[in-house]
């Protein structure tokens, strides 16, 4: 498995930077995580941090070296993370929890498989064009879809995160079969917030992943101007070109069983072994079970 990777993250005009972001990856599988903590809620950046955190301790225990069931995976670790959140909360007496975006990428036999909750993005680019998007689990992007007029709508505000005392809403997509040069890209809203789909695709389609990904990021923060939201962005080129070697990853000549992270433990690690158990494989066969009966739909 070959792929560029770049990754930048910008405080903005914000007190603090609650995005967080990090990948993840062993000899024939790649876990590429994007968070971005919500203001208005306390804690927004440990939301984050325990969302990155219980996805790579999921991704270590499933990797071995590739994920069984990808989709099922994605799944499970997403809901580990809500209830990760929902435990800190309880566990420090909050009135109010923490709470988060997030999307989520794994790369394997040549197949990208993703989830997302809330508005942080994935894009998926080839031969200059935009091949597909995530589409933003907010009351705009819901109306806009059912071509309603949005003028009067905020944005910013969506019907579903992790951390809320509601079950999160998510949506599983792919498989996407990967071609050489295929470019991902993970961001929080303070990307595409300021900087179109047509920007992010023309910027990413031009130029090598450690050109086009700061300058998208500058393009975001002097647009933003003073009060600019945090900008975080992941990006991935899938068996890139040699020329490239200053991003480049190669899992070639690294042995089974080995796992690498960028994903740092900038809090207490939370293992899997202390999560609410029954809750967790309670939430993991009802997704499952949605998920055989929407395979045996469309068999």
């Amino acid at each position: 498995m070959k792929f560029s990777v770049y990754q930048i993250s910008r405080q903005g005009g914000r007190e603090r930077n609650e995005d967080r972001m990090g990948y993840a990856y062993t000899r024939e599988s790649g876990l590429f995580v994007l968070a971005d903590g919500m203001g208005g809620h306390p804690e927004g950046a440990m939301a984050a941090q325990l969302a990155l955190q219980t996805f790579s301790a999921y991704f270590q225990k499933a990797a071995n070296p590739t994920v069984r069931e990808v989709p099922e995976f994605l799944s499970s670790a997403l809901m580990a993370a809500h209830h990760q959140i929902i435990r800190y909360a309880a566990e420090k007496g909050m009135l109010d929890t923490p709470r988060t975006t997030l999307v989520a990428a794994v790369m394997e036999r040549n197949h990208v498989h993703w989830v997302h909750c809330g508005d942080s993005r994935l894009y998926v680019v080839r031969h200059g064009e935009m091949l597909t998007r995530t589409r933003d689990h907010s009351y705009m992007e819901q109306q806009q879809h059912l071509g309603r007029a949005t003028d009067h709508i905020n944005r910013n505000i969506l019907f579903t995160c992790l951390g809320s005392p509601a079950k999160p809403v998510f949506d599983l997509s792919g498989p996407v079969h990967l071609m050489q040069g295929d470019r991902v890209l993970l961001c929080s809203d303070g990307l595409w917030g300021t900087v179109s789909d047509e920007e992010i695709t023309s910027e990413l389609s031009k130029r090598p992943l450690e050109q086009a990904v700061p300058e998208l990021v500058e393009m975001a923060l002097k647009r933003g101007g003073p009060r600019c939201d945090n900008v975080t962005v992941l990006a991935m080129e899938w068996e890139t070109a040699d020329e490239f070697q200053s991003t480049r990853v190669s899992t070639e000549d690294i042995d089974d069983g080995v796992f690498a992270s960028t994903i740092q433990s900038g809090i207490p690690d939370p293992s899997i072994e202390d999560m609410d158990d029954a809750a967790i494989e309670r939430s993991i066969a009802e997704i499952n079970a949605a998920i055989r009966r929407t395979a045996e739909r469309n068999s």
